[in-house]
């Protein structure tokens, strides 16, 4: 799991803000939990509270952009086949579309897709290590998720907690489904 972003246009602190009760964060976690994953970690800046069941890699530098967070997160997972890249920020993503994603792996890779934009969650295959510890500035894997495979992501779960608009509108969806 990602969570070492600077959280910059929420103002700080996101991954810790309060989403029904819990920490941002630990709604992924929670989601991850239920899977059957060798390890876990996440790339954590110095905001993530701690994980119960997360190895946690803290971010080196502090504030390094995505690709830093990606590369170390890669780099602790050499010695399996495949990693499954979630995002700290999209606390919707419900524990079922993990499980499809890891059901309709092929060994190479697939994505989500929202809305004609594939985005994670994903999985990539060891084929893909070098290239993405080889990433470089504040941008993802999207490049290497160009062509593969993606299931499809309900707009509701893809919500990317950016700016406090964006975690009320999660705490919205929360309170609908109570």
């Amino acid at each position: 799991m990602l969570a070492g972003g600077r959280a910059s246009r929420f103002g700080g602190g996101k991954l810790a803000a309060d989403l029904g009760g819990q920490p941002v964060v630990a709604h992924v976690a929670r989601a991850l939990s239920g899977l059957a994953l060798a390890r876990r970690v996440v790339v954590a800046g110095p905001d993530v509270p701690p994980l119960p069941g997360f190895e946690t890699i803290p971010l080196d530098p502090p504030g390094a952009p995505l690709s830093r967070s990606l590369a170390q997160g890669v780099a602790a997972l050499e010695d399996v086949d495949a990693v499954l890249i979630a995002l700290a920020d999209m606390p919707m993503v419900p524990p079922a579309h993990f499980a499809a994603l890891a059901a309709a792996f092929d060994g190479d890779r697939i994505a989500s897709q929202c809305g004609g934009q594939v985005l994670p969650p994903a999985i990539f295959g060891a084929g893909h290590f070098a290239a993405l510890r080889a990433l470089s500035g504040d941008r993802g894997a999207g490049a290497l998720l160009r062509g593969a495979p993606a299931l499809a992501l309900d707009p509701a779960h893809a919500l990317d907690i950016d700016h406090p608009e964006d975690l009320a509108r999660a705490q919205a969806l929360l309170d609908a489904r109570a």
